[in-house]
């Protein structure tokens, strides 16, 4: 990777909820060397926020500001050469041509995370630059937030208390308390509105991306029930968080030759479970047709952007895993504050800071967290204060 840049890290769509909260993050906690610098389309808006950043790190006052835009190809192409590592927090990513910035920075060679949860950009993202990716070094990694790094990294945590070379299954199941933004339920509607190219990115990524090796991954059974252990039901939860576990179990042998991981979120009353289905039955309806697709949206826009200090406050988020192995069971958890925001906000600055700064397998390509960060990333966010513990072994 091409060390000759003027910055380390460049944080792109900052003057959104969570991009000013990482930018936050960045100015509090950033080691003093580190060579960054904020970008966008709006230069007064950036400038308002750098005023903000000075009042938590004087050093930010004269925090570099650059100019870029996803639908100005050449901004792009100049950013990317710019730095060794890319931030964006602007999504939707489908939505505001993410694509782009992923083609710029896979083409210059530097490093690019992002926090998105979205299926068919991180698909497409891999159909158009994977391969571009692997050529130049550049590591392209997607979902550094919530989705999906307190799953994949919360699994790869849990092998290394497993035996070695032996079937292995795992189960993940979602707890907490947390709002989330206008900006997060615009994405859900906006993916809900896309099922068609979705599934056919997706199939389309499933026949090129074949797997050489004789392992096997799948995932468990989908199962509605009831948990004794947790007092509440168990529902499958089908986010991107298990896709990524499979593309790291594909990738890494320390998967085991029979890898299998479901995917369940922890609802305490049935009738929330049945409200939930019938809700998310109802989106994914109303998504589908334009006129029903803006006033959802327009509902949407109409709420506060992001939850206040005080909410954020007392929100929390584990993730508690269930691994099966070798006659071994392991449980372990994930567990940190507000998951949307504050949690995101530093898991995204400190994978930034992981690619620019630490000593990581070698090899470029679109890659998860696990693959291209692993143990370093794990050891950056147990420093920075999220919990990963083994509840459990026997």
């Amino acid at each position: 990777m091409n060390t000759n840049r003027s910055f380390d890290i460049v944080l792109f769509g900052a003057t959104g909820f969570t991009g000013e909260l990482t930018a936050q993050y960045l100015a509090k906690h950033a080691p003093k060397n580190l060579r960054w610098a904020l970008a966008g389309r709006n230069q007064e808006k950036l400038t308002a926020l750098r005023q903000k950043l000075a009042e938590i790190n004087p050093a930010t006052k004269d925090l570099p500001i650059l100019f870029a835009d996803t639908n100005q190809p050449e901004s792009l192409k100049t950013l990317a050469h710019s730095t060794r590592v890319l931030i964006t927090t602007a999504g939707p990513f489908m939505n505001y041509n993410g694509d782009a910035m992923v083609g710029a920075c896979a083409q210059a060679g530097t490093h690019y995370c992002d926090i998105t949860g979205e299926p068919e950009f991180k698909d497409r993202s891999w159909l158009n630059w994977h391969e571009t990716a692997k050529k130049t070094g550049a590591k392209i990694v997607h979902s550094c937030g919530v989705d999906s790094i307190p799953h994949d990294l919360g699994v790869f945590f849990t092998l290394k208390h497993l035996p070695k070379n032996v079937p292995i299954r795992i189960e993940g199941i979602v707890g907490g308390d947390a709002r989330p933004s206008a900006g997060t339920m615009h994405t859900v509607v906006s993916a809900m509105s896309r099922l068609v190219p979705l599934s056919i990115a997706h199939l389309k990524r499933h026949a090129k991306d074949k797997k050489a090796s004789n392992r096997k991954v799948g995932g468990t059974l989908p199962l509605l029930r009831y948990s004794r252990s947790l007092n509440s039901w168990v529902m499958p939860f089908p986010t991107i968080d298990q896709q990524h576990i499979k593309h790291s179990a594909n990738a890494l042998e320390v998967y085991g030759p029979d890898f299998k991981y479901g995917h369940f979120i922890e609802i305490n009353k049935f009738s929330t479970v049945a409200k939930i289905i019938g809700g998310l039955s109802s989106v994914i309806a109303l998504a589908q047709l334009p006129v029903t697709r803006r006033l959802l949206l327009s509902k949407i826009e109409q709420s506060e952007q992001g939850p206040s200090d005080e909410v954020r406050e007392k929100s929390w988020f584990r993730v508690l895993f269930t691994a099966k192995a070798g006659g071994k069971t392991v449980v372990t958890e994930v567990r940190g504050g507000d998951p949307g925001y504050d949690e995101t906000a530093k898991m995204l600055a400190e994978s930034a800071m992981c690619l620019a700064f630490d000593d990581l397998p070698s090899g470029g390509g679109q890659l998860t967290t696990a693959v291209a960060m692993g143990d370093q990333l794990l050891e950056r966010l147990q420093r920075a204060g999220l919990q990963f513990n083994l509840v459990s072994n026997s």
